[in-house]
């Protein structure tokens, strides 16, 4: 078990300072990227997205990685991703971002994991009220792409020659004005 714990205590930090090196933390950085004038940082979590989904194949290959697939719902997915995308708009940082820049020392960032702390104790209260009003009216069950391809390799190497594209396509389109650091 502690094994686990040192792995993931490491896996942790090792993250937060490749965020942390790709700019990630840095609000305005983000705030570029939303205006579609930096591409650094989206094309970085897209390819942090390819790689994972590789190590979590061969985990998952080898016998030691294991998901909980939970089911899609419409409803649910749609609002949570509102209040994430207004949430990461209004302080500019994603949740991950979030505790790499309070570990920088970033004073906005602390206000802004207070309210994402504060934002998933309602949530966790009012859990169990709002699975019948938001969750179950469009639960489509548990959807992956390997299930829709009925090939976990060939979905992998499908979903990563997409993630490919739009990364080239990131760069290509946006303005990448990138050195006005």
């Amino acid at each position: 078990m502690i094994d686990k714990l040192l792995l993931g205590l490491f896996s942790g930090i090792a993250f937060g300072f490749v965020i942390q090196r790709s700019g990630a933390t840095d609000p305005d950085r983000m705030t570029r990227s939303h205006l579609m004038i930096d591409a650094n940082i989206p094309q970085f979590m897209l390819a942090t997205v390819a790689l994972s989904a590789v190590g979590l194949f061969g985990l998952q290959t080898a016998g030691i990685g294991h998901t909980v697939i939970l089911p899609i719902s419409l409803v649910a997915t749609g609002l949570a991703a509102a209040i994430f995308g207004i949430g990461w708009g209004l302080c500019g940082y994603c949740p991950g971002t979030t505790w790499a820049a309070v570990g920088e020392g970033r004073l906005d960032a602390v206000f802004a994991l207070v309210g994402g702390m504060a934002g998933a104790a309602v949530f966790a209260h009012l859990h169990e009220r709002l699975i019948p009003l938001l969750y179950d009216p469009t639960n489509m069950g548990r959807l992956t792409v390997p299930d829709l391809i009925g090939n976990h390799f060939l979905a992998l190497v499908i979903v990563l020659f997409i993630i490919c594209i739009i990364i080239y396509l990131i760069g290509r389109i946006w303005k990448n004005d990138s050195t006005t650091d």
